[in-house]
């Protein structure tokens, strides 16, 4: 089979049987066709079941030298490595050219954390005079006090909020619900925007059930959630790179420092694997370091 008819097949089992989201699909999709470019311009051609672990090394090789980084490199392997591993179960190779390849080695970059004061002040400064006010605290309050990913709140639905358990049902990645627990400040700033402001809003078709809407009466959008954070921070004069994601890192930080179950934040995150929550322990570690570096009397 040729590589076409080989991606295809590919993207069809990551839909059905994997249940990826659209823009992970997306992206394995153009990691596969990088290789197959490259295979396609070798003398002779190769097709899939032709392809070699020489052949991969050689593609690595080649988009290391054309300045990709150790980053990208290892996305587009793990993307190579699930194409073929694919390829294997349905036994259309009988070899993974991609088994005994290795990822580059990839430096772990800690990600700007905000303290409590700081998402205190972020929080309390939004201008409630404002049309949209009480939604915007309403919003960052839900974000905050659940872990939230930017494209869960902007998907963030009426029917998912349990006031009575103190629980919000989340949709995460590759539509995966899990339960996280509400705070009863989040409560209180959603319940005041559903109740006496989103009330006025100009609602349209079809966007009914969303809690977050723009003032058009449509879900409001990723880049308008970043640019409520942005504002915010940029008053307070916060010299950190601050994102939604941000909020997010902080919460699961905070719960840490504070001695929460490392698998209780997994499960609250969404994490699929404990090793990708592990991170806020090294935050934690690296807080820990610093309060010893500034307060032992024999590292001053």
């Amino acid at each position: 089979m040729n590589w076409n008819i080989q991606i295809k097949s590919f993207l069809t089992y990551l839909r059905l049987e994997k249940s990826l989201a659209k823009n992970s699909i997306e992206a394995y999709e153009r990691d596969v066709r990088k290789l197959a470019s490259f295979c396609e311009g070798l003398n002779p051609i190769q097709l899939p079941k032709q392809v070699d672990a020489q052949t991969i090394r050689l593609f690595i090789k080649t988009i290391t030298e054309i300045g990709l980084s150790a980053t990208s490199q290892a996305r587009i392997l793990s993307g190579l490595k699930a194409f073929f591993n694919f390829l294997f179960l349905e036994k259309e190779i009988i070899v993974d050219p991609t088994e005994f390849i290795d990822s580059p080695r990839l430096g772990r970059k800690l990600p700007d954390v905000l303290s409590i004061e700081e998402m205190s002040q972020i929080l309390e400064s939004i201008d409630l005079s404002r049309k949209e006010g009480h939604r915007n605290r309403a919003m960052l309050e839900v974000m905050y006090s659940c872990g939230l990913r930017v494209s869960e709140l902007t998907d963030f639905r009426i029917s998912c909020i349990y006031y009575d358990e103190g629980f919000i049902r989340v949709i995460g990645k590759g539509n995966k619900e899990r339960l996280v627990p509400i705070g009863d400040e989040a409560i209180k700033w959603l319940s005041i925007y559903l109740k006496q402001d989103r009330v006025h809003f100009p609602i349209q078709n079809g966007q009914e059930d969303f809690a977050f809407l723009n003032l058009r009466g449509k879900k409001i959008s990723r880049m308008s959630v970043f640019n409520i954070i942005k504002d915010s921070v940029d008053r307070l004069g916060i010299k950190k790179q601050i994102s939604p994601h941000t909020f997010r890192h902080s919460f699961a930080t905070h719960l840490v420092e504070a001695g929460a179950d490392l698998r209780a934040v997994q499960e609250m995150l969404g994490h699929a694997s404990i090793t990708t929550t592990e991170i806020y322990t090294h935050l934690d570690r690296l807080r820990l370091k610093e309060e010893i570096l500034s307060f032992h009397p024999r590292y001053k």
